[in-house]
């Protein structure tokens, strides 16, 4: 395994050759390498370069940005999101205007200053646009930095990010931070990926310390995840008819003014077709039976993992040709019957969405 100090050598002599042609390397002026910074945010670098074009024949200079109104900027930025970047992107142009003389400010200290920009995007203009000796950690450099040199701390909390600056700035060579941050984002993009990095394709392999340790897939460490709670629950098809029992949820709480099947938690030591039963009559008076289980769907939000007893119910007693009946709602704001083609027309939560899906083409001829 080769020396630590070998890195940044292999490293940016991979970038002279690897080095993906983008619009704002052809002569890093420092208004169009802050504005792909910008827009890199939270996008992935191929949606970038177009919208990076159009915006910049559309405001090829920092005066046009600035003299521009709010809605010409939020036009072109249409369809990137994250919409606050364009406007701190707006307002830091005008700043620049006022305070600078329409030059974008080399100091890091002064591009830090500036609306919208934390201390990767100063880094990485300062060292892009004016050739500054400073680091600039993204995601990318997180996780190639993390394996290289084995860090075991979680590198998005303090501690971690801290050890992961540390080398950043020890690996640095002096007069070479512009390609040197550069490379390390694009061996992040393009190599040292999450999932599935290329370790025969990497330049750095044989100074890479997790992959001597068999360990590439174990970094970066991640933040501990919050707690999962289990959830066990059972919801209700009701189809008579020829119709589907749908409700709306109330504005409040999670998935609010979503429609549902009803139904809840399933109590402890409840079984998952009583537990339909009780929370159906509990959520609209009517008196239901089990006529069969579709599925169990499991499915996964922030903090709960859901597994869900889906049941088809009936109205034991009701004539086909009655007239459907009126719930009494107790945990809902509207309800309504309707054809199993409609229900596409409607939002539901995404494990009832789920459902609907994978009974599709069978659900109602049960």
């Amino acid at each position: 395994m080769r020396d630590v100090a070998d890195f940044a050598p292999l490293l940016l002599h991979w970038f002279s050759s690897h080095a993906r042609a983008l619009p704002w390397r052809r002569d890093y002026d420092p208004y169009a390498v802050w504005v792909s910074e910008i827009m890199a945010q939270q996008t992935q670098m191929d949606r970038v370069v177009d919208y990076f074009n159009r915006f910049m024949a559309r405001f090829p200079d920092i005066g046009a940005l600035a003299a521009a109104p709010e809605d010409a900027v939020l036009k072109a930025w249409e369809g990137l999101g994250y919409y606050s970047r364009a406007r701190n992107l707006l307002a830091a142009a005008r700043i620049v205007q006022a305070e600078h003389g329409g030059r974008f400010p080399a100091d890091f200290d002064a591009i830090r200053a500036l609306p919208g920009i934390g201390d990767y995007t100063a880094g990485a203009v300062a060292s892009i646009a004016f050739g500054a000796d400073t680091v600039a950690v993204d995601a990318n450099v997180l996780r190639v930095l993390a394996r290289v040199c084995d860090i075991d701390a979680p590198v998005k909390e303090p501690a971690g990010k801290a050890r992961v600056l540390a080398v950043a700035r020890s690996l640095l060579p002096p007069g070479r931070a512009r390609d040197y941050n550069q490379a390390l984002m694009e061996l992040g993009a393009l190599v040292c990926r999450p999932k599935n990095p290329d370790c025969q394709a990497c330049p750095v392999a044989d100074v890479c310390q997790a992959r001597h340790l068999g360990i590439v897939a174990d970094r970066p460490v991640l933040t501990k995840t919050r707690d999962i709670t289990p959830l066990l629950v059972a919801t209700g098809v009701l189809f008579q008819a020829g119709r589907i029992f749908i409700q709306k949820r109330l504005p409040a709480g999670a998935w609010g003014n979503l429609w549902e099947f009803p139904g809840g938690r399933i109590e402890d030591g409840e079984m998952p077709d009583a537990a339909i039963v009780r929370e159906f009559a509990e959520e609209t008076a009517f008196a239901t039976e089990v006529a069969a289980k579709l599925a169990v769907i499991r499915h996964g939000y922030t903090t709960f993992r859901v597994t869900l007893h889906c049941f088809l119910l009936r109205l034991p007693g009701h004539a086909e040709a009655a007239p459907l009946p009126a719930p009494v709602l107790t945990a809902a704001q509207e309800s309504r019957w309707v054809l199993p083609g409609e229900l596409s027309g409607f939002a539901f939560p995404a494990g009832h969405r789920k459902l609907i899906d994978q009974l599709a083409n069978s659900l109602w001829i049960l």
